[in-house]
């Protein structure tokens, strides 16, 4: 392992050194940091259900009302946010099983993002596809680990003036998502690890697609 290498990794496995020789010993402490991550990994799941479980059932119910009604549902994030975001919207709109709903992700359609980062600015690439797209009767979900992006912050103030449901994934204590009026919900993962608020997050995204679809699937759903 090299220098470089070594400096990269230190953050995810401090206990790894560059002059180790004990390949017993390595195995181990990574085998421990595996159990040790995905234990904190399931805690964390468990503590946002308890906080948040009616909150993300009501949040399903009004979600499975407006998809009723032929509202649909539009995804965004940064980053690694934005590919948890395309995975939620495919997850309502290509699922395993139950009904089908009309779901984008905004950060999905590589011409329209940069398209509208070089026209307009970066901090409305989906503002401005909210005002394209976006109906009274629609769904909005932001995804953000700080809870602080500008763009998303910007895009879910539009979407409220225009009636959408907005709902908020955060992370860390919420940022500006946690004390914003203009969020319907906002559920906040309470960690300072990235990549266990990401988990959680697709796990806070599969249980509004659980209430939604048992709500859709009641007799007269859509009569």
């Amino acid at each position: 392992m090299t220098t470089h290498d070594s400096e990269s990794t230190n953050f995810l496995y401090p206990f790894i050194d560059s002059e180790e020789t004990d390949a017993k010993s390595l195995l181990d402490d990574l085998a421990a940091s595996a159990r040790g991550k995905a234990a904190e990994s399931a805690r964390l799941q468990r503590a946002s259900l308890e906080e948040y479980g009616e909150g993300l059932t009501a949040a399903g119910i009004e979600m499975a009302d407006r998809f009723r009604r032929g509202g649909r549902l539009y995804t965004f994030g940064n980053g690694g946010s934005s590919t948890d975001a395309a995975t939620l919207a495919t997850l309502f709109s290509r699922p395993a099983r139950g009904r089908p709903v009309a779901a984008w992700s905004l950060a999905a359609d590589q011409a329209v993002v940069t398209a509208l980062a070089n026209d307009v600015g970066f901090d409305l690439i989906f503002k401005r596809q909210i005002i394209a797209h976006a109906r009274d009767r629609d769904v909005a979900i932001a995804l953000s680990t700080s809870g602080n992006s500008d763009d998303l912050m910007t895009a879910l103030t539009e979407a409220k003036s225009r009636g959408l449901l907005t709902i908020g994934f955060a992370g860390h204590e919420g940022g500006r998502m946690a004390v914003a009026d203009y969020l319907d919900y906002c559920f906040t993962i309470h960690s300072q690890s990235i990549h266990r608020i990401q988990e959680s997050h697709a796990m806070l995204g599969y249980r509004l697609w659980s209430v939604a679809q048992e709500h859709l699937a009641r007799p007269g759903a859509y009569a």
